[in-house]
């Protein structure tokens, strides 16, 4: 297989799991910024002053809604990557459909019942010698590259949910300002925030092989960094677009010094999303193609 292929399967889905920043880590104050002055829009209640309230209010509307459409666009160590696609998410049982582009090639892939599916295009499926059109990628598989990359595109699953990212605020970051404005012609809320990193470490590496985490962790450890946020929710206080900047942190990681700026965008909270695992006869174990082609 191409790298290009497992690197849009990965990244796009190791986005999702850091723009989405589990809220699993350890616990940290969360500083309260002032709300804006501005007169209150028709239906639009006024900012939350209190990141825990803010996170709360959120995951009530997530939870609700259970599911959602989204967009992401970002660039990392000069590569862009963008993605579109469909979640039903429910803790570890989250499924997902996402097309991704990244290095200039498009993939399709699934997640459903911890299990990732990535589709082969033709040519990789001759060049492995294989005629099935899907590989897939196990959370639980033992295979060094199922090991490697499993755990992790298993928990972007589970930490798609937008609230995830609300609930890492709550817990390790605060809420730097706020106001109400417009976006695509609906008024919203909008939060500048910031994570810390020193107090998530725990979240920051557990993405990662165990082989490297020690090494990560030791890079990250006692630096100051600050990972800038912004938000905007609705009336029913869902989130609508997040982006994040996680350049600093990329940089301390030891990747080169660039952009590492990612934007997610949802649509249509509540709509039925259906996302079913590809035909077994068509599906192979990636792990085991690529040992046996010798890779």
């Amino acid at each position: 297989m191409r790298k290009t292929t497992l690197v849009a399967a990965a990244g796009a889905a190791l986005v999702l799991t850091l723009t989405a920043c589990s809220g699993n880590s350890a616990t940290g104050t969360a500083e309260p910024a002032a709300a804006s002055e501005q007169s209150q829009p028709a239906g639009l209640a006024s900012p939350f002053t209190d990141a825990i309230k803010l996170a709360s209010e959120a995951k009530q509307g997530t939870e609700k809604s259970k599911s959602v459409k989204f967009s992401m666009e970002g660039s990392a160590a000069g590569q862009t990557i963008t993605a579109t696609g469909a979640m039903a998410f429910d803790g570890a049982n989250t499924k997902f459909s996402m097309s991704s582009t990244a290095a200039g090639q498009t993939t399709e892939m699934r997640m459903v019942d911890k299990v990732m599916y990535i589709k082969l295009p033709a040519e990789e499926q001759k060049q492995m010698g294989t005629d099935k059109s899907w590989a897939k990628i196990s959370a639980d598989g033992t295979d060094p590259l199922s090991q490697a990359l499993g755990g992790a595109l298993s928990q972007s699953a589970e930490q798609s949910d937008p609230s995830k990212m609300l609930e890492q605020i709550s817990k390790t970051g605060r809420i730097i300002s706020s106001d109400q404005t417009e976006l695509n012609g609906q008024k919203v809320n909008h939060y500048k925030v910031e994570l810390d990193v020193a107090k998530a470490l725990d979240q920051f590496t557990d993405q990662v092989p165990a082989a490297a985490r020690d090494q990560l962790t030791e890079k990250l450890k006692g630096k100051d960094l600050k990972l800038p946020a912004e938000l905007w929710l609705d009336k029913d206080n869902l989130p609508l677009q997040m982006t994040m900047d996680q350049g600093p942190m990329m940089q301390a990681m030891g990747a080169p010094a660039g952009d590492a700026k990612f934007t997610m965008k949802y649509s249509d909270w509540g709509t039925q999303v259906d996302v079913a695992a590809p035909p077994a006869d068509q599906v192979v174990d990636l792990g085991e193609l690529m040992k046996k082609a010798g890779r």
